[in-house]
């Protein structure tokens, strides 16, 4: 009695292992597949529902030269609205109570920074840029640099709060930790903070008029003055409403960029968005590969135990065969159990990745935080992997089909 229930309890644990294998090899592209597509969908947003449709990049760091002439003469070309510069760099803002605190600053033209938001940001930011100069020409003075700066800022708000700033406050902005280098700005509004935001380096983020950040980052004029840099990272450039949808003037207005810059990167968003769709399909397969070696293992496991099952039910087997019971009713008696284990399995592995998920979104913190809290739960992509784990527990049921049907029914009733 007592070897009955042991043998009873042991293949019990077999089947809840069995499970749990499933469970286990199901739970890592569930998270793999909801997390990386949730932020391939995201960035694919972030570019489609962008305010420009034309990005001019150049080699290496703050490449774009004679920036302000540049965007000027972008601006001219046939159903261009807007073309911005926009330079970033870190620097260190001088607090009131003594500390440093290190910044990531976007030097930008007012309004042609307005021009380019996209319809995500534009309530993030006050309208118009309260930076003094709109146009930022009279700080660049025809490339000189001679002219008055406005020496305005807006910070981010969550910055703005913590650190005790008010409208209207003076912050000492400087390239380095050496405050002898700092020079004072004028607080004239804040920003807000996308919540959605991926990938961004940090929200104490300030916003300046770009002469005057080429100036502070020495990138306006080369050693001694002698030659003009105008340096910037990016020009974003927005068509009027009427070609920004139209794929033929935007690649028409690409080329004629191109002509300009000819050494220089001339992209489209349309370009951007195929490109991040195909490496996110890319990037799908491989985590379905990935995902592949742990249900090759999950389903070897059930057919372990399937086969292990077979045997120790041989007597019953022998009788239901003994008594004529078809063959094809026996293997599909062993089909439909693999696929019960299956389907449980596949349901507890599906909801543990999404507890996986949700904790890594709770606590994770940092990128992998943002990361986990950008999935998205595909139902196609997570259903054709559950029919894909059920249709292969049914034919790994075959090895214990073939193990059954192949039993010596005299000795199987013995």
């Amino acid at each position: 009695m007592k070897h009955r229930r042991s043998g009873a309890t042991h293949a019990r644990l077999q089947l809840v292992l069995a499970v749990a294998a499933i469970a286990a090899a199901v739970a890592l592209p569930v998270v793999l597949v909801s997390v990386g597509g949730g932020v391939s969908a995201h960035e694919l947003r972030s570019v489609q529902n962008s305010g420009y449709e034309i990005t001019v990049n150049a080699a290496g760091t703050h490449g774009i030269e004679d920036s302000h002439n540049l965007a000027s003469s972008i601006g001219h070309l046939s159903d261009v609205a807007a073309a911005s510069p926009v330079l970033t760099l870190e620097i260190d803002a001088f607090l009131a109570h003594g500390g440093v605190s290190a910044i990531e600053a976007d030097g930008v033209i007012p309004d042609a920074f307005s021009a380019t938001l996209g319809p995500l940001e534009n309530g993030l930011f006050p309208s118009p840029l309260p930076l003094g100069d709109p146009t930022d020409m009279v700080h660049y003075d025809n490339g000189t640099y001679n002219g008055t700066p406005t020496d305005s800022v807006l910070l981010a708000y969550p910055f703005a709060v913590t650190s005790g700033i008010a409208l209207g406050q003076s912050i000492l902005l400087g390239p380095s930790s050496n405050r002898t280098l700092a020079t004072p700005f004028t607080v004239t509004g804040t920003f807000n903070i996308s919540a959605s935001g991926f990938g961004a380096t940090t929200i104490f983020t300030a916003l300046l008029p770009l002469s005057d950040l080429q100036v502070m980052g020495g990138l306006a004029r080369g050693s001694g003055g002698s030659s003009l840099l105008d340096a910037s990272d990016e020009i974003q450039v927005a068509l009027v409403r009427s070609a920004t949808t139209d794929p033929s003037v935007i690649s028409r207005v690409a080329e004629e960029i191109h002509d300009l810059v000819p050494y220089y990167g001339v992209t489209t968003q349309l370009q951007e968005s195929q490109q991040l769709q195909s490496a996110s399909a890319i990037l799908t397969g491989f985590y379905l590969a990935l995902s592949s070696v742990g249900l090759t293992v999950g389903l070897f496991f059930l057919a372990i135990i399937l086969v292990r099952r077979v045997e120790l039910q041989r007597r019953s087997i022998g009788i239901r065969r003994a008594i004529g019971l078809p063959p094809r009713e026996i293997a599909g008696g062993i089909a439909v159990q693999a696929v019960a284990l299956a389907a449980l399995g596949v349901g507890i592995g599906a909801f543990t990745g999404y507890v996986i998920i949700s904790l890594l979104a709770t606590y994770a913190g940092g990128a992998v935080a943002e990361a986990a809290s950008l999935a998205t739960y595909n139902p196609e992509i997570l259903g054709a992997i559950g029919a894909g784990v059920l249709v292969l527990a049914a034919l790994v049921s075959l090895l214990a089909s073939r193990s059954a049907l192949r039993l010596n029914i005299p000795e199987a009733l013995r």
